[in-house]
């Protein structure tokens, strides 16, 4: 059923949260291979045309919660479809998370994953993320994610936009609800220099049939990153807590999608 692929790479370790720099580039509408600073062997999968690392944090933490990550609980099934895991170890009584990253680098272009999962009934304390992110906290980094930050009251959608770097810490944000139809869901931004505008709709769809949500980053006032920038897909927990439900949560990932300028 896993289709995972061994192999040495050149990756930023363990990136999501504890994130180093990386070199700039101007985004383009083709897609480019990152760089990185760090060498450590990571997994990795295949998965909608590309290659993902897998990351596990060993016996270990790491950013973001601080969690500790679990190499097994990203993987693809034998419909090439990505599974994305959250659950309790049985022997150590430690909660695992799942989170991949792209080799591959994004520019401006529309960027697309069609999910299943009951992303609206999620935990208080479970995120479910998909964006792409430079590897500076704070900056470079469109965000789709469904969280409700620990509070059960709490909007449980986020569409997030940290500025380019040099353009100050204020980001562009919100928080919102909608109703859902069913556990098939459409997330999508488009990214261009002077906008970033998110979509989310009910069921599988390329184009806008059956619109939840929208909402749009605009520059200005907002400043939006001019990087190329791997594509992350994570579930994990909010600060390291453990999901009151005590349930193990699987999200599947059908399709990602990016479609240049």
């Amino acid at each position: 059923m896993k289709k995972l692929s061994y192999c040495l790479l050149v990756v930023c370790a363990l990136a999501s949260c504890s994130k180093d720099a990386v070199k700039k580039s101007t985004p383009s509408s083709t897609t480019t291979e990152s760089t990185d600073s760090k060498k450590t062997t990571f997994a990795t999968l295949s998965f909608s045309g590309y290659t993902w690392t897998i990351k596990d944090s060993g016996t270990g933490t790491a950013g973001p919660g601080p969690n500790r990550w679990k190499g097994a609980n990203a993987f693809v099934d034998a419909n090439g479809y990505l599974h994305l895991k959250l659950s309790k170890n049985a022997t150590t009584g430690v909660w695992e998370c799942a989170e991949v990253t792209s080799l591959t680098s994004f520019g401006y272009g529309t960027y697309q994953w069609k999910v299943e999962g009951a992303i609206n009934n999620l935990d208080k304390n479970i995120v479910l993320g998909f964006f792409n992110y430079s590897g500076v906290d704070g900056y470079d980094e469109m965000d789709i994610e469904y969280a409700k930050w620990g509070v059960n009251n709490n909007p449980w959608a986020n569409y997030t936009v940290y500025p380019k770097q040099g353009q100050g810490p204020a980001n562009y944000h919100t928080a919102t609800t909608f109703t859902t139809g069913g556990t098939y869901i459409t997330n999508r931004f488009k990214r261009t220099a002077s906008s970033v505008v998110f979509k989310t709709l009910n069921g599988f769809y390329d184009d806008d049939t059956n619109l939840a949500y929208t909402t749009t980053c605009s520059s200005p006032p907002n400043s939006i990153s001019t990087l190329s920038m791997p594509v992350h897909m994570n579930l994990w927990l909010f600060q390291g807590n453990a999901p009151a439900s005590n349930n193990t949560v699987e999200i599947i990932v059908h399709e990602f999608k990016f479609t240049p300028l």
